[in-house]
């Protein structure tokens, strides 16, 4: 590592940046193979119907948010944060540039690629800001980026970071911001804990797709963290954006906020696969499901902020850039191993996205 030129590359979902950008953001994430799993030219038409039809929807949706995605410019927010958290105390690299390739809008892989290239890093970091690892979403921008790195002619050393859900400074950054929340909740009576995460197909977890098990790790982990404060913590996991008539996984946060409102259970919502604010939390969280909540007497409901460029969060993600650095081959996950159970077919581990 000692003079080389460190490329680390963010991995994020991307979303339109403008009112015009909304239909083909749809078709490009509708367009994924591993979204939709359809072969073409099928999957191109099933695509361009359904982001058609969702366009006046997902307009409605971000009409409330400034008609345009955030989550660009907090993913950049948190790139330039962890370049100064890499920046601190001794360094052996020549130089350090962190990137941010985002999966169905703007700036997208071939683009980033094009960045790195005229880097010309000796070695590339790669780092999904999905701590949950899926198919459906780390796999899918691994797999965009190295198609892009291959067209560009990037062949530089590259690791994959696959997935940390219960990295010891990612769960207290959790902690850190759900405590206070917790005891304003308590000023209604006992608060619930919801760990909201966004759902999956049914079926993409019974094929042995690992993003389930790891949210649910990580929620018992943060809980377990709270402990100290909160003993005995009424705790639960729930997912949101269910789009389509496939069966999804559950609960569903509409349930869990129904459940509460009948037991007549302050809650307090924390998104534990999200850690960048966008759509699903300013609008799905702050307004839809405020207002459910509302609707259901649930007699109080908070919402935890994102982890964002959380102090403790980046100092997270610049020790795993570090460890990985530091042992010079591929660390799948955050212990550098596997992390699932093998009933996970799916998982990076097995699948070898580690690195070369």
């Amino acid at each position: 590592m000692a003079g080389k030129r460190i490329a680390v590359v963010l991995f994020n979902l991307g979303g339109p940046d403008c009112t015009e950008a909304i239909q083909p953001f749809l078709f490009n994430l509708f367009n994924d193979p591993a979204i939709i799993g359809a072969p073409q030219p099928f999957r191109w038409l099933l695509a361009t119907l359904i982001s058609y039809r969702r366009a006046p929807v997902a307009q409605a949706i971000y009409s409330q948010i400034g008609g345009a995605s955030p989550l660009l410019d907090n993913t950049r927010a948190q790139a330039a944060a962890l370049t100064a958290a890499l920046g601190k105390g001794d360094t052996d690299w020549a130089a350090l540039r962190v990137f941010t390739a985002m999966r169905y809008w703007h700036p997208m892989s071939p683009e980033t690629a094009a960045e790195v290239k005229l880097f010309e890093p000796d070695e590339i970091v790669l780092l999904p800001l999905y701590p949950q690892y899926s198919t459906t979403t780390t796999a899918s921008s691994i797999g965009a980026w190295r198609a892009a790195a291959a067209a560009k002619g990037i062949d530089a050393p590259t690791r994959v970071l696959c997935c940390y859900p219960t990295e010891p400074d990612f769960i207290a950054a959790h902690a850190g911001l759900i405590r206070p929340a917790l005891d304003e909740a308590a000023a209604t009576g006992r608060p619930r804990l919801l760990f909201s995460a966004h759902g999956l197909p049914r079926k993409i977890v019974d094929r042995g797709d690992p993003y389930v098990w790891q949210v649910e790790q990580g929620a018992a982990a943060v809980a377990a963290a709270l402990a100290d404060s909160h003993a005995d913590l009424d705790w639960r996991v729930c997912y949101q954006s269910r789009v389509g008539p496939l069966e999804w996984i559950g609960p569903s946060i509409e349930q869990e906020l129904t459940r509460a409102g009948r037991e007549r259970v302050p809650v307090v919502v924390t998104p534990i696969a999200f850690v960048s604010e966008h759509s699903e939390t300013l609008v799905e969280l702050d307004i839809e499901f405020r207002e459910f909540a509302e609707r259901k007497k649930v007699p109080r409901y908070l919402r935890v902020a994102a982890l964002g460029t959380d102090a403790t969060f980046i100092a997270a993600l610049a020790a795993l850039v570090r460890r990985v650095l530091a042992a010079g081959a591929a660390l799948c996950s955050q212990d550098g191993g596997r992390l699932c159970p093998a009933s996970a077919a799916r998982c990076a581990f097995a699948a070898g996205a580690g690195g070369r």
